[in-house]
């Protein structure tokens, strides 16, 4: 399966239960802006500064977890925290929405 990253223009192969940040960060791919970069949590999901956006695919993530729901309850469902999504089928992620 793909996870397709559209900013960046770049796809990448990921097996069945990839977490999404660790793939991501493997990748190359920037997930933080700047504060994020400096106050990240490591991928605990206590800060929420690595939400994306699921463009395409939504079916092919792990359910939100309770972390999420409380970090993301003012976003749209749409939104994920890329340290608590796993990745189960090709999906389309916008960074930094």
């Amino acid at each position: 399966m793909t996870i397709k990253f559209v900013k960046e223009n770049q796809e990448i192969v990921a097996a069945d239960g990839a977490n999404l940040r660790f793939r991501a960060l493997e990748s190359g791919i920037d997930l933080y802006t700047f504060t994020g970069k400096m106050m990240n949590c490591g991928g605990y999901g206590q800060c929420g500064t690595c939400v994306v956006e699921i463009l395409e695919g939504m079916e092919n993530l792990s359910p939100r977890t309770d972390v999420e729901s409380k970090k993301l309850r003012k976003k749209p469902e749409s939104y994920r925290l890329a340290c608590q999504t796993t990745v189960h089928g090709s999906v389309a992620v916008k960074t930094k929405p």
